[in-house]
This record gives C-alpha cells, structure tokens and sequence, in this order.
C-alpha cells in the first residue's frame, strides 16, 4: 500500500522525546516548547512564534488576537479545510466566502476586494496545498480599507514569496503540525507576528487567560490550548530538519510534474510569479471530469493500493453553514469537482511516485472529458 501520506521520523525525533520523557516534563512546561518557538521564528522570520495544540486552536487564537468578534465579517476562501470557518465562527463572526484563482488556487484578491462591507474586519488567506496566497495584493487591499490579514499557512511551512517566508507575510499567520503536515507533532499548531500586542494577547489566552507575570490570577476568560513538551520535543526535531524535509518534498513534486505534465488531461495547481511553494500535497485536476468520474479513478487507484482523496469540498456546502452564507464560487467548485491529491511525504520513492504515475494514467479515460 502506497499511503498518501505518512510522517518522516528518526533518531533525532526518538532522541528529543525520550529526553523529554526522562526530565519528567511532559506537560506544557519545558525547555522544548521555548526551542520549538524559537526555530519557528528562525525559519519564519516571524518576531513571535507561540506554539499550541493543533491548527485550529492557532486559528482561533490568531482572530481572538486580533479583535475579531461578535457580528464582525471576516472574508475567507471556498476551497479550504473546514477549520478554516470553524475558527471563524468559534468568535461569532461572520464567514463571506468569495471564489478562488483558476490558477493557484488561493483566494482570489478582486473577490476580496468585491466583498468588501463597512461590517469587514479581516481576511483570512489560505495557502493551499502549499502554495501561498497573493499577499501582495491582499496586504494593498488589507491597508486600504483598514483590515486585518491573517494567513492560514497551515500546509506552506518553508514556503515563501518574493523572500519573504510563510509566517512572516501576513499580520498574523498560523500553521498545523499535524501527523501529515510538512513537519509534525502529532498534533500541534502555532502562531507567528510582528506584533508584540498580538503575541502577548496569544500567550495568555492559550494559558487560560493567565496575567503574565502573577500565577493563577485570570484577567480574561482563556482557553488550554498549550503544546506538551513532549510534542514540542517532536516538533523541534522536525523543524532542525525541515530544510531536509522540504527538499524531499520538492523532489517528490518534480518528478510527479515531470512524469505527469505532459499529459494533457490533467491540471496542475500553479505557482504563482515570486513564490516558492512548500509542497504539502501534490494535486492535478481531471480535465473536465465530474465528482464522480473521479471518484472512479480514487477507487480505482486504491485497488491497486494507492491511496488518493479528493480535493477539499466548498466550505458553503457543509450543512451548518447557514443558507445566507452560501455563496457561489464556480471556480472553486470546479476545482473540488475535478481535483484528486496523489501520495505525497518525503520517504515516496521514485519507483512509488512512477507507480502511482502509471496508475494515474492508467485510470484517465483516453480523452479529457467534456464538462
């Protein structure tokens, strides 16, 4: 079985962890919680970096920092995880969902700008599979109109645009260190900023709202969103090695572009001018295909023991999201129809990637589709 995902762990990760283990510090206090902020800030160029218990608490944190509350409307992209709106509405706020770029796949900036109300506070970008979005333009209409920007660069660590790293182009980003993420903790998240404001705000609410120098004495209503040392010794491993992981990564993609790009019934997601993306997952969209056309080739993929998934589904078509909320977005919705994501972690051998190519191919119908 060729997993799409799985985690790249060695000695270093055993190391750090059983040295942890052994200090006895195995819950939110320890040295390797102080290390793994500082590498993040090193690899970010983020002033501040405060770790946490997974990407979505990073989110959450990330809009209670930067004020957003009841009523307030945040703009966010159809074509993401479902915790993108789950942070949005954990604060009472308001998601405008507005379309992607055909392209790159990220939130496309005239949308944006499109949806802008007097009642819009923030917009919340995702880099999607690793590919960041266009802050260029998204910090030019965030000035303009006063708003704050947010990155959700949960898939983009060691990503960049025009120099600048994932973590360092937002006012407020935030990433995932999931069990498939570019680096892990198992579970985990953080949150970067140049604010020294949002930064504090940060660490006491992940801290139950603990002042910052008086123990047990709660200004605000907080929440436990700590990391443990003991997934903050993982987590630092993976991040001394991330440039290794990255290029692994990077190796993977080139050679999925170079055995599949030819072939013209399939699209892949493109790279933006100035970025260099961190490939968290390779997808190709099905040229035209429909939902279940390529669900036929994920089944039959997985009974040659590849396992693919499908691209994320439109946020609006979750059942909570209220009906007022549903917006369209026919780009996104053709990208979630017509995308699959191939296996994509750094031990994927060049036999495993021409395999899962051969399959892939394998499984298209002999021309693109009409759709």
């Amino acid at each position: 079985m060729i997993p799409v995902s799985e985690p790249d762990l060695g000695p270093l990760e055993r190391e750090y962890l059983l040295d942890a283990f052994d200090s006895g510090w195995i819950s939110s206090r320890g040295h390797y919680v102080v290390r793994a902020e500082k590498q993040l800030e090193f690899l970010t160029g983020a002033s501040y970096a405060s770790v946490c218990s997974n990407g979505t608490t990073a989110l959450h944190l990330a809009l209670l920092a930067g004020g957003i509350s009841r009523g307030d409307e945040v703009i966010i992209p159809s074509l993401t995880y479902v915790a993108t709106i789950n942070a949005v509405y954990y604060v009472d706020a308001v998601p405008v969902i507005v379309d992607v770029l055909d392209s790159t796949w990220c939130i496309d900036p005239a949308a944006v700008e499109a949806a802008i109300t007097p009642r819009t506070t923030a917009i919340l970008a995702v880099d999607l599979y690793g590919q960041t979005a266009n802050y260029i333009a998204l910090r030019q209409i965030a000035d303009r109109h006063g708003l704050l920007l947010i990155a959700d660069a949960a898939e983009s660590l060691g990503a960049s645009l025009n120099g600048t790293p994932a973590g360092a182009l937002a006012d407020i980003s935030t990433f995932s260190f999931f069990g498939n993420k570019v680096v892990t903790s198992g579970e985990g998240g953080a949150v970067t900023t140049e604010r020294a404001d949002f930064h504090a705000r940060i660490q006491q609410l992940r801290n139950q709202g603990n002042h910052a120098t008086q123990r047990y004495f709660h200004e605000v209503v907080g929440f436990n969103y700590r990391m443990t040392n003991v997934a903050a010794a993982i987590l630092t491993a993976q991040l001394e090695r991330a440039e290794e992981l990255i290029a692994h990564r990077r190796r993977v993609v080139d050679d999925y572009v170079r055995l599949l790009g030819p072939d013209t019934r399939l699209r892949a997601q493109q790279v933006s001018m100035g970025a260099v993306p961190t490939p968290w997952m390779f997808s190709v969209r099905i040229a035209g295909a429909s939902s279940i056309e390529r669900d036929g080739i994920i089944d039959a993929l997985a009974t040659q023991g590849i396992e693919s998934r499908p691209v994320f589904p439109l946020i609006q078509d979750m059942p909570f999201v209220p009906v007022n909320q549903r917006t369209s977005t026919p780009v996104a919705e053709q990208i979630s129809r017509e995308g699959i994501s191939l296996p994509t972690y750094p031990r994927l051998t060049s036999d495993d990637i021409a395999t899962v190519c051969t399959a892939v191919r394998g499984a298209l119908p002999p021309t693109s589709p009409v759709g």
